[in-house]
């Protein structure tokens, strides 16, 4: 398969693994029926204030492989954006292109290798949050469109693209370019693994329902002609009439058995024509699964958007580039079931969240939606659009629900590798256990077991650890056991027990802090 080279790839390849861990900071939460109330809500709603790469990093323990549907709406990287990413890549050419303002093309022949770096990353951490029946859509123009395709055949893997939506930003308006006046943008989808994702399809809509005029005791149908003349190869027999006439060597859409099947079926009709015949006709019926969507959207566009907006924050212009609620609904409907997790990680205004809430008011469903914004009106634009939304604005009823806002905290790990015993030790226990398992550490502390993170896959595993004191685990100190399990592994500081005896128990010492793994 072709793959992409850019200025700066090799550097940034694994980037993901070199970001450092951040524990999440919660700021405060915010509830329909409260909102003096600003304590956690636990409702799984999150908005993000900080850079997307750490933000995702940080959702990885509690995330990884969870989340059903991820849209994003990245720089489009145009030459007139002023997109600024603090990526701390430790190579000098790399620090010269990242974390600086992206001139015009004209100005800076380096800003597309600058945007392929900025994304990868990014990327790659996204590829990992996503469930194995997880999709992802992404917006994008001409400027990095083909670009970004090659990237994400590389990441997610070419047979798991699904397809490129071309979406009609707008009808009509004005003469904007010397050459061609550009009315669609494309979403890219693609499946984390395809073989588990169901086909896609929606919701007929009243204009696709005006065909199917007729209804019976199964359902709403159409009539389509089963004769089908002029066939270069055509099924050619002959069919009795209710009148005991004949249609001799008539040539049919058909084969004769299948006819003979919908006709016992009571999907064939038999119509009297002009000339005193009879034309054969089919009931075609509306497909139990659905529409199949098609690949050009022209639900929505840009005006929805500022519309939207007008109507949220009082005809004021809060954010210059929104997506349309109905667009991002679209991209939902298709894959997003009503207890799935949905992220975006390039949150912008909010319009992720809004979709997710509406559709959750619409059917009753418990999805939840989790932004990132990076810019400093995550809060002023981003939660407060999530706030009139959940309230009601104008004269549209409130959704109802509620979400909690968090900040990125400080790194797990000092800069001389040292744990930053800072964050709390229950972050430093969630931290640990998934490193080892890939699992979100769910269980509760108990004052009797107050060693052991977990048990997984016949492995315990314990965390003897207090902060400010050197722990050594000893053959006393082996009573800390207290989960039978088939192993055991045991972090400590320092450990004085045989090593044979060790394997002999079936338990593993990991020293603190330089065996604990960094993802």
């Amino acid at each position: 398969m072709p793959t992409l080279t850019w200025i700066g790839k090799e550097k940034v390849v694994n980037h993901h693994l070199e970001v450092p861990y951040r524990v999440l900071e919660h700021r405060y939460g915010y509830r329909a029926d409260n909102a003096e109330d600003k304590s956690f809500t636990g409702s799984g709603n999150m908005i993000i204030h900080g850079d997307n790469l750490e933000a995702l990093k940080a959702l990885l323990p509690e995330y990884e492989g969870r989340v059903k549907c991820i849209y994003i709406d990245p720089p489009y990287n145009t030459g007139n954006e002023g997109w600024v990413y603090n990526d701390n890549v430790n190579h000098p050419k790399i620090q010269k292109w990242l974390g600086e303002v992206v001139g015009k093309q004209e100005e800076d022949f380096t800003r597309h290798d600058k945007w392929l770096c900025m994304m990868y990353p990014r990327l790659r951490l996204l590829q990992r949050l996503l469930s194995e029946d997880g999709a992802i859509f992404i917006s994008i123009d001409d400027n990095e469109q083909a670009h970004l395709k090659m990237v994400c055949d590389e990441i997610f893997g070419v047979r798991n693209f699904v397809a490129q939506f071309i979406w009609q930003k707008r009808k009509g308006g004005g003469n904007d370019s010397s050459f061609v006046a550009t009315d669609h943008e494309y979403i890219l989808a693609y499946i984390k693994r395809k073989e588990l994702q169901e086909k896609w399809r929606i919701d007929y809509d009243e204009e696709y329902l005006k065909r199917y005029k007729f209804e019976d005791e199964i359902g709403k149908y159409y009539y389509d002609t089963l004769s089908r003349p002029g066939l270069n190869n055509p099924i050619i027999y002959d069919v009795v009439c209710p009148d005991g006439s004949i249609i001799k060597d008539g040539t049919w859409q058909i084969s004769k058995a299948t006819f003979e099947k919908e006709l016992s079926d009571g999907n064939v009709d038999f119509i009297k024509n002009k000339q005193g015949g009879y034309t054969v006709v089919k009931k075609v019926r509306i497909p139990n699964e659905g529409k199949v969507i098609r690949s050009i959207l022209t639900n929505s566009t840009n005006k929805n958007s500022a519309d939207e907006m007008g109507a949220i924050f009082g005809n004021k212009k809060e954010f210059s580039t929104p997506k349309p609620v109905e667009l991002l609904k679209s991209m939902l409907d298709l894959v997003a079931d009503p207890n799935s997790i949905i992220l975006d990680s390039f949150a912008g205004s909010g319009t992720t969240a809004h979709a997710v809430l509406n559709l959750n008011k619409k059917d009753g469903g418990n999805r939840k939606f989790i932004l990132v914004e990076m810019e400093d009106y995550a809060d002023s634009i981003t939660a407060e659009r999530v706030r009139r939304v959940i309230n009601g604005y104008a004269d549209t009823e409130g959704t109802g629900g509620c979400f909690d806002f968090y900040e990125l905290g400080d790194t797990l790990f000092n800069a001389d590798g040292t744990l930053n015993e800072t964050v709390g030790e229950d972050r430093i226990r969630e931290y640990i256990y998934y490193t080892e398992t890939k699992q979100h550490l769910s269980r509760k502390r108990e004052a009797a077991n107050c060693y052991l993170l977990d048990t997984w896959n016949g492995v315990a595993y314990y965390f003897y650890y207090e902060r400010g004191k050197e722990t050594t685990l000893t053959y006393d100190k082996l009573s800390i056991i207290k989960q039978k399990a088939e192993r055991y592994i045991v972090y400590a500081d320092t450990c004085t027990i045989d090593k044979d005896y060790l394997n002999e128990k079936s338990i593993i010492f990991k020293k603190i802090p330089r065996d604990i793994q960094k993802f």
